[in-house]
């Protein structure tokens, strides 16, 4: 039986990979507004300087945010890809098939942390090309498990709203009500030191602030909190993002 699970978790894996490969449209659209922010912003905020962080450039600082903000937008429109299936009758298939709801949400979950990874991956090697270089290159492992734990989170966030709607433009609309607000609030574009101390503290409640706060710690070396402390956080969020995915995955009539 749990031969059977770990298959259906491949198999539902190596679809979303395939779909990426295969959908050059949505590979390169997801990529451009990434370097867009990175690219402008960068050369635009040039001279600007950040307390606590001595010699950082803005494309520097800016870099962390924007590869959360790839997995960001990735992750939490994983959930569409549900929608899409019931749409069109595969989800119907497989959930008749002898396999449990918990294997279809983590093959949907391995398949979300591929694409996004792949996504931000691939905005990391642009920077490199372009001359950016990290503290120390032995960081780039704990940054990668951050890039996980982000995608995690949000992919679980996506698969919720996912499995109590039916409407795919409800719920990009939904979406997006929900993601820039925890975009602009994770300090990924600019530090959140001058804002109102309610808004800091509605900041310690978004789980993408710990992880840009956590790859800055890893990619450039200075952050506000630890990079041991914000991947417990954020290892925290992901756990809970997972199990309400998974309850409200089951729990739903409408698949």
């Amino acid at each position: 039986m749990k031969a059977i699970q770990g298959i259906a978790i491949y198999v539902l894996w190596l679809r979303e990979l395939k779909r990426l490969l295969r959908a050059r449209s949505r590979l390169i659209g997801t990529l451009l507004m990434p370097l867009f922010f990175l690219a402008f912003m960068g050369l635009g905020f040039q001279r600007m300087r950040f307390p606590g962080m001595p010699g950082t450039e803005y494309s520097d600082f800016l870099l962390p945010g924007i590869l959360g903000m790839s997995i960001l937008f990735s992750s939490a429109f994983t959930g569409l890809s549900v929608l899409w299936d019931r749409e069109f009758g595969f989800l119907k298939e497989i959930m008749v098939a002898p396999v449990s709801r918990v294997s279809i949400v983590l093959g949907r979950i391995a398949g979300g942390i591929t694409t996004s990874l792949f996504q931000a991956l691939a905005i990391l090697a642009v920077s490199l090309a372009f001359g950016f270089r990290p503290r120390q290159w032995v960081m780039m492992f704990p940054a990668l498990l951050l890039m996980v734990l982000i995608s995690i989170t949000f992919i679980g966030l996506g698969l919720s709203f996912a499995s109590n709607m039916r409407d795919m433009q409800g719920f990009n609309l939904v979406m997006n009500f929900v993601i820039f607000p925890l975009f602009f609030l994770s300090g990924a574009l600019f530090p959140l030191d001058d804002f109102p101390s309610w808004v800091r503290a509605v900041a310690r409640l978004d789980p993408l602030a710990y992880g840009v706060d956590g790859l800055r710690a890893a990619l450039l070396g200075s952050s506000d909190m630890s990079l041991a402390f914000n991947l417990i956080a954020l290892a925290i969020f992901s756990l809970l993002a997972v199990a309400l995915g998974v309850w409200f995955f089951e729990k739903s009539d409408s698949l």
